[in-house]
């Protein structure tokens, strides 16, 4: 996205593994956005609300940095209007992005110990009623992986092709002005 638009964007990824401890994420933010700030003129960051409860908010506003919108990134890829519907239709629904469904083994299996402890299924996720893959960028081995995580905690997929729009305007939104 940052070079198809030609902006002028260095990006410093965390680990991705925080979002399974978003208590950690905004003080991660806060040392990472401080160091660069040393160096950059502007800093953004590329985090929704991520299960923070406000403290990356905080952290923003302290900072005077921005970041992007929404509770979590299911809302920049899909739109807070269409979560709600899905929520609304069915309150049991666990979403997957396309790193989700990459990562599916690693950040969900194995973190949440499922590899090991197969009866924590039921415990984890014996209220929800379907997998909704927000699909940024499907083919045939994505697919096939989110039918893969779906099947793993024994849940129907539902597809719904999002794109990747939202966040590129979302990131649009952040970094126009400092171009």
């Amino acid at each position: 996205m940052v070079d198809r638009n030609g902006w002028p964007v260095d990006v410093h990824p965390l680990p991705p593994l925080l979002h399974n401890h978003p208590q950690q994420i905004a003080g991660e933010v806060r040392t990472l956005a401080e160091r660069l700030a040393t160096t950059y003129s502007r800093v953004v960051i590329g985090y929704a609300d991520c299960g923070t409860y406000g403290a990356l908010d905080e952290v923003c506003r302290e900072l005077g940095v921005e970041r992007l919108p929404g509770l979590h990134c299911y809302d920049v890829y899909a739109g807070p209007s269409r979560l709600e519907t899905f929520f609304d239709e069915q309150p049991g629904t666990y979403l997957l992005t396309d790193f989700l469904v990459r990562s599916f083994a690693r950040t969900v299996v194995q973190e949440m110990g499922l590899d090991r402890y197969p009866e924590l299924r039921d415990t984890y996720f014996g209220n929800y009623t379907r997998v909704v893959w927000l699909a940024q960028q499907p083919d045939d081995e994505l697919r096939a992986l989110a039918e893969d995580a779906a099947a793993r905690i024994g849940l129907p997929l539902t597809v719904v092709e999002t794109g990747d729009h939202g966040l590129e305007r979302a990131l649009a939104d952040l970094v126009t002005p400092a171009v």
